[in-house]
């Protein structure tokens, strides 16, 4: 929801101000849930790299590179 909302409200942003959201909106939320601290299962740690991966898609220099660089 979080990252939804930072690509409603911020169309063009920099790499340096996405940073600075995505640690202070999104990464908190994640942080902060019990299985990110222990994703025991595999499908947890999908779900955390789902949403990285489609944050690394909102920064435009970002956005042609596969998630994995």
């Amino acid at each position: 929801m979080m990252l939804g909302i930072i690509k409603r409200h911020f169309t063009h942003i920099s790499r340096n101000c996405f940073v600075t959201l995505y640690k202070l909106l999104v990464r908190s939320h994640l942080e902060y849930a019990n299985s990110v601290w222990y994703p025991k299962r595999k499908t947890d740690v999908d779900k955390l790299e789902r949403v990285q991966k489609r944050a690394t898609k909102l920064i435009p220099e970002l956005s042609n590179k596969p998630y994995r660089e």
